[in-house]
């Protein structure tokens, strides 16, 4: 009776979990170091191994470039990256997309004194205008893109600079700059650590296409199924688990979403040309 319990136990087991499977390896372009990313995703690697009975290891990357280098080396097989950065990976390495994770009230904005002389867009001409990380899809690339859509081209109606976000409102207030570009998670930390100042927004962007989770192209056709499948099926589990992480908070909200084109960060390959850059590396490499 025994033997046959066990017995039982066995095929049970061995029915959730692939023979013979290796690990599957999960990075997250903007997280560096193992202990940070155990810290946001510890709880989520654990829920994604639960649900899909394969083994998951977090593997930690230095930088876009070397996530790029792990998917080209077969040394990793699941990357969590930004939009800026989707493209580029995608034209570097073929990656298939698993699902996009929805970030909500993710958009850029142009930002400026209240009591400034910047009253419009159009004010912007001949002015300058900051952004912030290079590349960063909500403070580079999109207010970039917010100002060609009303008609400023980059590097000739304005001038573009990057400087880090604290030192750029600082300037701003001392009339240095004209115009900040942020999302709005930064203006609304902002308006906080600058009470005494009122800020506007001079132009908003439409909603920035959202993060997205991509599978290595030869990645078993097996464990990307049963990845999509824990996402249709265990969405608010794992979306729970990712809210465990102090930074994840960001996803807060949103919901992960499976049906997904690469056509979709059309307007993220838009951004790229508006710079002036192509998307076959990173901005800023």
């Amino acid at each position: 009776m025994i033997r046959s319990l066990l017995a039982a136990a066995a095929v049970s087991v061995a029915a959730i979990t692939p023979a013979f499977a290796e690990p599957l390896k999960f990075a997250v372009t903007d997280i560096e170091g193992l202990e940070a990313l155990q810290q946001e995703f510890g709880a989520f690697e654990a829920k994604l191994e639960e649900l899909t009975g394969y083994e998951v290891d977090l593997f930690p990357v230095s930088s876009r470039t070397a996530a790029v280098e792990a998917l080209k080396q077969d040394k990793v097989d699941l990357v969590l990256t930004g939009p800026a950065e989707y493209v580029v990976i995608k034209e570097l390495t073929d990656a298939v997309i698993v699902t996009a994770w929805q970030r909500p009230n993710y958009f850029a904005q142009i930002v400026t004194l209240s009591d400034g002389p910047i009253k419009s867009v159009q004010d912007l001409k001949g002015k300058t205008v900051t952004f912030g990380s290079v590349g960063s899809t909500s403070q580079h690339l999109g207010p970039a893109q917010v100002l060609a859509d009303f008609g400023l081209a980059y590097n000739t109606d304005y001038q573009p600079q990057i400087i880090s976000r604290n030192l750029a409102v600082e300037a701003l207030i001392r009339g240095d700059v004209q115009a900040v570009g942020m999302n709005e998670g930064h203006l609304r930390r902002i308006r906080e650590a600058f009470p005494d100042t009122s800020f506007t927004v001079v132009a908003r962007g439409r909603d920035l296409p959202n993060d997205i989770l991509v599978a290595r192209s030869d990645m078993d056709q097996e464990a990307v199924a049963a990845v999509k499948a824990a996402f249709v099926d265990h969405s608010a589990e794992l979306m729970q688990a990712v809210l465990t992480g102090e930074d994840n908070q960001k996803f807060k909200g949103g919901f992960f979403l499976t049906q997904v084109d690469d056509s979709d960060y059309d307007y993220v390959r838009s951004m790229y040309a508006t710079i002036g850059v192509d998307t076959s590396d990173f901005v800023g490499n």
